[in-house]
């Protein structure tokens, strides 16, 4: 008895959801319009994509396609854990990330507290827009403009070294210093993109806080700890999670353009293997394990960061 009433009262919650929100659909229909592009977009490149994941357990044969591709269950995957290489691009992989996680991530935000304390607004926006511009090169251009900085030969730094009296350094070719090289390439292109959505959330800040705490005899830098900081935390939070969601991936076209065989050892991560035995060598249902793999590491990392930063008292992203 109790379950039928639950059932019709489960019927009737329905029933006076539909109308609600439908009517709130034709209000509002120029927003959901304006969404209609990026629901197109993560539907057609996104969502539809994933039924190539069944690649991950079949030998593959482009020939016969999905539906006509043996079934090999778990055997691919077997096959990566079992690669001698595998923990070599896992700690590749984690490491950059990692680099990236302490000495990339912070930047943005000192960065944008920076340009938020400039009051001059024409050289603000001209600062901005210098900032910004890094990210719209390609890696291509990066990697050119790292290669005439750093190489031994016809490199700045180098020929400064050379002029000093020493010998030059072998930065492009040294394993030791492939990574904080990444680091740096990430942290010049990247930084000033990144300040927009911490520029935005301080733009949202109520300014009589900081009249107040002036009136309370509070120091810039006293604001920016009490009032800036607290007020974008929520922000830096959600940036976070999504950013650890992201510690299997590494820009393939960086390391790819950065990678030589001398810093093979350091420079080979999951990106750079999918490529290479999936498309170079054909063996395209170990590059999609290779993706799915990376894919269900993001997703647990942000299942994970998510709950302990719930569990801490703050908002999560869900």
């Amino acid at each position: 008895m109790q379950t039928a009433v639950v059932k019709v009262n489960r019927k009737r919650a329905v029933a006076q959801v539909r109308p609600r929100l439908w009517t709130t659909m034709v209000r509002y229909k120029f927003l959901y319009l304006l969404a209609v592009p990026g629901i197109a977009y993560f539907i057609l490149f996104k969502f539809v994509p994933m039924w190539g994941l069944a690649i991950a357990f079949q030998d593959y044969n482009p020939y016969a396609g999905i539906d006509g591709s043996q079934w090999v269950g778990l055997k691919h995957f077997k096959e990566l854990f079992a690669d001698p290489s595998f923990y070599i691009m896992l700690r590749n992989t984690f490491a950059i990330n990692l680099f990236g996680l302490v000495f990339m991530f912070p930047v943005p935000i000192a960065l944008a507290l920076m340009l938020n304390e400039v009051r001059h607004e024409v050289f603000k926006r001209f600062n901005q827009s210098i900032v910004y511009l890094p990210h719209f090169l390609s890696w291509v251009v990066v990697t050119s403009l790292t290669f005439f900085i750093f190489s031994t030969d016809v490199g700045i730094v180098n020929k400064l070294i050379m002029e000093a009296g020493h010998e030059p350094i072998s930065f492009l070719s040294n394993p030791n210093y492939f990574w904080a090289l990444i680091t740096a390439q990430n942290m010049w292109k990247e930084a000033g993109w990144g300040t927009i959505i911490f520029l935005a959330a301080m733009a949202g800040v109520d300014p009589q806080r900081y009249e107040a705490a002036v009136v309370d005899g509070a120091t810039r830098w006293k604001q920016i700890w009490h009032i800036t900081l607290p007020a974008i935390r929520p922000t830096i939070i959600i940036l976070l999670i999504l950013r650890l969601g992201h510690m299997a991936d590494v820009g393939f076209e960086q390391v790819l353009l950065m990678m030589n065989p001398l810093v093979t050892s350091v420079a080979e991560v999951f990106d750079t293997y999918a490529y290479s035995i999936g498309i170079l060598r054909g063996q395209i249902s170990i590059g999609v394990t290779v993706g799915m793999f990376k894919g269900v590491v993001g997703l647990v990392l942000v299942l994970v960061s998510n709950y302990v930063v719930k569990k801490m008292g703050h908002e999560g992203i869900y």
